[in-house]
Formats: structure tokens, C-alpha cells, sequence
């Protein structure tokens, strides 16, 4: 791990940049840029997915920054996922190859199931949509039995790490009964208007780390939204006023300070940029420190606001796994 990023130490004993890059909603040509410029900054742990369609950008990067010896493979912390169209236990193993294929590496740091709920792929690869053009869930899902070829994967040399993503408190607590390796971390959407407490500390109870997508919010989701004929108006987390007001005291932005509420909070944060300028000011965290009391101002403002309510996908909230709450299950 390179020396100056902090890290976690995760409960299979190893070490997670508290820090990383998100590549959700990337085009090919803007996470290649993103991950250049996050590398350059000093990142090294970086998120993606199958589903988010960028790996083999990705991974044409890394090759280059390998190849010319500018980091070395044990430095990065690189994170894929099972997709929620292909978390059966026999899809394990060969979706992590693919995944290992597209990103040119021999294993990652951290493989996680990305939903516990599933949907039934089509033909080509994306979801199946039954007559009235809802996605039609997958009812065979078994966490049980797929986290069973999770762990396999440890031993094999594939991840060096597993975990989830988007599991409640019950999800995790049923996983844990079961699990011969815990998993390391779960990653949830986390931020000052969704702080998930009783989730986060439970799990940090029972060693779990808590990973955090969308730690600055998600205002580009309201577009993509849109374009599915969504219409919901989602909060500008870096224009609230306590949040500017802790900024402008330490002469910092607001992402920068909403990330730092995150760390000092005991979470690792994968914001998502492009802007090169952006990742810098994110990445440049790690020289001050929020008081107890700001702390305090920033925990008092969660809202239990979802932003990635999933509503883009219609028809999974008809999956017995899905527990979030959208304009659909009202």
C-alpha cells in the first residue's frame, strides 16, 4: 500500500485505502481520464463493476501504469463486483475471470455480491423484462449458497477479499450465521442525509467495514432518472449550510469536508469524478480533522434521504430481498 493514504485494517487482516474513486456512470473515455488522474493524485484504491461497463477501460490504464513501473500491483486496491443479473453460485467463479480478463490483473483486493437481490438476465446480458416492461426478479436467490463459491475464491488466489453491497442489518446478521470467511466489508449508500446508523453500527459491530458510495450525493442520478421518465429532485449535499459553514472554518470545500465527516466517522468513501480537479480536491483530505462538536452539527442532519432508491430498476421491488423504499413500493 503506498505509504501516505491511510487505511483500514479489514477483519481477514488486510488493508483498504480509506479513500477511493467510484466509476459509476463513467463512458470509457472519462474513466480512463479519471483513473489517470486519480493515480496521478495519489489514489489507489479503485471501484467498479461489471454493470458499471468500463472494466476493460480500466484496466487498460492499470496496464499502463504497471507496465512502466509507475505503481506496483501491491499498492492498488481494485474492487469489482457479482452483478445482481448473475449472482447464482455457479456465476461466481466465471464472472470474476471475465472481470479479472477485462481489468488485466491475476486477482482483486475486494470481490463483492453488489445486491442481495437478483434479476433474471437475458439473452445478451442485460436484464429480462417481462410484458409490461418490468425487470423480472430472479425468486432462486441464495446468498448462503453463493457466498459458499465467495469464499472459495480466497484460498484460489482470485480476490483477496470478499463482501457485499446493499445488504441490510437482517441480510448481514443471516449471512454471518452461515459464513465460514465474514465478509469484510458492505458497501451502502452513505451520506450526511443518509447515515444508516443502526446498519453502520451493527455491522462495525460484528467487524464488517462500511464502505460509502455516494458520500458528496448523487445529483447526476436526477438525469438519469429523467431519461426513464422519473421525475424526483434530489438534494445538493454540498449546499447546506452547516456543511459550507465547516467548510469555510477550515478553508476547505464542502465535498472536502462531507468526506472527511465520513472518514472521522470510521468509513471508507468512494466518491465518484471526472474533473481531475475534483479527484485532487477529494483526494486532499488527510491535513485536517472535523472537531467532535462538527461532527456532532453533521450527524444531527441525516433526513434518511435515499438517493439511489434503485427505482431505476422497475420491477425488482418485487424481489423478497429488495428492502429499499421508492415511488414503487408505496
Amino acid at each position: 500500500m503506498a505509504p501516505n493514504i491511510p487505511f483500514l485494517t479489514l477483519n481477514d487482516g488486510n488493508k483498504m485505502p480509506v479513500i477511493g474513486i467510484g466509476t459509476w456512470q463513467a463512458s470509457d473515455e472519462e474513466v480512463e481520464t479519471a483513473i489517470d488522474a486519480a493515480l496521478e493524485a495519489g489514489y489507489r484504491h479503485i471501484d467498479t463493476a461489471p454493470r458499471y461497463r468500463n472494466e476493460k477501460a480500466i484496466g487498460q490504464v492499470l496496464k499502463r501504469w504497471l507496465d512502466s513501473g509507475r505503481v506496483k500491483r501491491e499498492e492498488l486496491f481494485i474492487v469489482t463486483k457479482l452483478p445482481l443479473n448473475a449472482n447464482a453460485p455457479s456465476d461466481v467463479e466465471p464472472i470474476i475471470r471475465k472481470s479479472l480478463a477485462d481489468l488485466q490483473l491475476d486477482y482483486v483486493d475486494m470481490f463483492l455480491i453488489h445486491s442481495p437481490f437478483t434479476l433474471i438476465a437475458s439473452e445478451d446480458g442485460g436484464v429480462k423484462k417481462d410484458e409490461q416492461g418490468l425487470m423480472i426478479p430472479d425468486l432462486r436467490t441464495n446468498h448462503a449458497a453463493t457466498w459458499v463459491e465467495m469464499e472459495k475464491l480466497v484460498p484460489n488466489g482470485l480476490a483477496r477479499s470478499i463482501g457485499i453491497s446493499n445488504f441490510d442489518q437482517e441480510q448481514v446478521g443471516r449471512l454471518l450465521k452461515t459464513a465460514k470467511i465474514r465478509p469484510a466489508t458492505n458497501q451502502i449508500e452513505h451520506h450526511v442525509y443518509l447515515q444508516q446508523r443502526e446498519l453502520v453500527d451493527f455491522c462495525k459491530a460484528e467487524g464488517v467495514a462500511i464502505t460509502a458510495y455516494s458520500p458528496l450525493g448523487s445529483k447526476g442520478l436526477a438525469k438519469l432518472n429523467a431519461s426513464v421518465g422519473i421525475a424526483r429532485d434530489l438534494p445538493d449535499l454540498m449546499d447546506i449550510p452547516v456543511v459550507k459553514e465547516i467548510a469555510a472554518a477550515h478553508g476547505k470545500t464542502p465535498a472536502q469536508v462531507l468526506l472527511r465527516w465520513v472518514i472521522d466517522t470510521g468509513v471508507i468513501a468512494i466518491p465518484k469524478s471526472s474533473s481531475p480537479e475534483r479527484l485532487r480536491q477529494n483526494f486532499d483530505i488527510f491535513d485536517f480533522k472535523l472537531t467532535e462538536e462538527e461532527i456532532a452539527k453533521l450527524l444531527k442532519l441525516d433526513q434518511n434521504f435515499r438517493i439511489c432508491d434503485m427505482a431505476l430498476l422497475r420491477g425488482v421491488e418485487r424481489h423478497p430481498e429488495f428492502r429499499f423504499k421508492n415511488e414503487f413500493t408505496q
